[in-house]
C-alpha cells in the first residue's frame, strides 16, 4: 500500500510564537514584519541568533551567528529573549490540532511533525488535507507552517523545505528529477557537513549527481552511510513514522468530495463512514464524547456547522451517528451542492468517568460489546475487513481508501 505522509514545519518557529504571544497581549507590533531575532544573552559572548524574521534575513543575518555579528549587519535589529515555556505551549497546541487528523504523529522536533495519513483520508486526498492543515494552523493558532506532501518521510521533509513561508509542496516519486535533483547536494536531508567537501572532490555538486553515481563507489568510500546517501538522493526511504499514542482533546475527520453532492441520502452514507472512523479512534483511546459537531462546505465555499451536546458521554457509533444525522438534516438546505462534509467530537472524558443511568446501562453495554467485536476484527484483519451495510454504497461512491 502506498503510504500517505505529511511533514509539518513551523515557519521561524521561535520568532513566530513570540510574535503571536505579543500580539495576543496587546502589542501593536508584529515582529515578523521587522528586522528581529530571538537570541541569547547579549552581555555574554555566547549570545547567538536562534531565529530570525524574513526582514532580518534580508540583511544577511543567519541562524547561529553571534548577536554582535547580527548588529554589525543591522544596527537597528530588535532582539527578543528565549522563552522555552512559550515554545512548548505552542508546540503542544500544534500537536493537538494535528491529532484531529491522525493518531500516527512523530514529533521530529519542537517545531516539526511527521504525519502518517495512510489510514485516515476517508476518501479525501493527501494534498487537500495538507492545505486544510496549512489554513487551520494560520487561522486558529496565528502562525504559519510549510507542509510537505509525499509517499515517504524523506520526500515529505525535503518538500517542506522548498519555498517558504506558508506554503504546501508535493514531492512525489515522479517529481524527484525536476524538483530535487537540481538542488545542491548540501540540501539533501541527513548529509553531514564533513561529507559535503568529500562529495565536491568527487565532482558531486547536486543531488542529481549523487543519485546518478554508482552506489558501489559510494559504499566503498563511505560505508553504510554511502548507501543511505544514494538511496536518499533517489528518494528511497522505508522508515516508519515513529509515534506514541497521546490522547487528543477532540477527534474529527472530513472529506472533500470528488464531485458536488445534493443527495441527502448520499451525504448520510458518507457521514456514517466518517462517524465510524471517529468513534473507532475514540474507543482506541478509551475516551467518551460529550459533544458532536457536523460541518458542511458548499460549492461556493460557504462553511456551516452545527453542534449538540449528547444526552450522555459515549463512544457508541450508533448513538453518535444518530445525533450527527439529525444535525445534518437541520443544517442542510435541499438542493444545495455540498463540496465537503466533516464531523468531530469534543469535550472528551476518560471512559471511567462516566456514570450510566440505570435505564440506559443495559442497552449501552449491549452496543458496547458489538462495537468491541467490530474493533477487534478491524485491528486484527485491517480497518476495511468489516464494514456496516449502510457504508457499502458510500464507499463505492467516494472510494474510501484506507480509513
Amino acid at each position: 500500500m502506498e503510504r500517505q505522509i505529511l511533514h509539518v514545519d513551523v515557519n521561524n518557529a521561535f520568532l513566530s510564537w513570540t510574535a503571536v504571544d505579543m500580539l495576543k497581549h496587546g502589542c501593536n507590533l508584529d515582529i515578523r514584519e521587522i528586522p528581529a531575532v530571538i537570541g541569547g544573552d547579549e552581555t555574554k559572548r555566547s549570545g547567538i541568533v536562534l531565529a530570525k524574521s524574513p526582514k532580518a534575513k534580508m540583511f544577511g543575518i543567519t541562524t547561529g551567528e553571534t548577536l554582535y555579528q547580527a548588529r554589525m549587519k543591522c544596527p537597528g535589529i530588535r532582539v527578543y529573549p528565549v522563552n522555552f515555556k512559550l515554545y512548548k505551549e505552542n508546540s503542544n497546541k500544534l500537536y493537538q490540532l494535528l491529532l484531529q487528523y491522525t493518531d500516527k504523529i512523530e514529533r521530529f522536533s519542537i517545531d516539526e511533525c511527521f504525519l502518517d495519513m495512510t489510514d485516515y483520508l476517508i476518501g479525501d486526498t493527501l494534498i487537500n488535507k495538507a492545505y486544510e492543515i496549512n489554513r487551520r494552523v494560520k487561522k486558529e493558532l496565528g502562525f504559519t507552517v510549510n507542509v510537505g506532501v509525499a509517499h515517504n518521510k524523506l520526500l515529505a521533509k525535503m518538500a517542506s523545505d522548498f519555498t517558504k513561508p506558508d506554503r504546501v509542496h508535493t514531492l512525489y516519486e515522479e517529481e524527484i528529477s525536476t524538483k530535487m535533483w537540481q538542488l545542491p547536494v548540501s540540501e539533501l536531508f541527513m548529509l553531514g557537513r564533513k561529507t559535503i567537501p568529500k562529495l565536491y572532490n568527487m565532482r558531486i555538486k547536486t543531488i542529481g549527481d549523487l543519485a546518478k553515481t554508482d552506489k558501489q563507489i559510494l559504499i566503498k568510500k563511505f560505508g553504510k552511510h554511502g548507501l543511505m546517501m544514494w538511496e536518499y538522493a533517489n528518494g528511497i526511504d522505508n522508515s516508519e513514522v515513529h509515534y506514541k499514542f497521546e490522547k487528543p482533546k477532540g477527534i474529527g475527520n472530513s472529506t472533500t468530495l470528488p464531485e458536488d453532492v445534493t443527495d441527502i441520502s448520499r451525504l448520510e452514507e458518507i457521514l456514517l463512514a466518517i462517524t465510524e472512523q471517529v468513534t473507532y479512534r475514540l474507543r482506541r483511546y478509551d475516551l467518551l464524547a460529550n459533544v458532536v459537531n457536523v460541518q458542511l462546505r458548499t460549492k461556493n465555499f460557504e462553511d456551516k456547522s452545527h453542534q449538540r451536546k449528547l444526552p450522555e458521554a459515549t463512544s457508541n457509533t450508533k448513538e453518535i451517528y444518530a445525533e450527527a444525522k439529525e444535525l445534518l438534516h437541520e443544517m442542510y438546505k435541499t438542493g444545495t451542492p455540498i463540496r465537503l462534509i466533516g464531523m468531530r467530537v469534543d469535550n472528551l472524558i476518560e471512559k471511567d468517568e462516566l456514570q450510566l443511568s440505570l435505564f440506559s446501562k443495559q442497552d449501552s453495554e449491549k452496543q458496547e460489546k458489538i462495537d468491541k467485536v467490530v474493533d477487534e476484527l478491524k485491528q486484527k484483519y485491517g480497518y476495511n475487513s468489516i464494514t456496516r451495510a449502510g457504508k457499502l454504497h458510500s464507499e463505492e461512491k467516494i472510494k474510501l481508501k484506507d480509513i
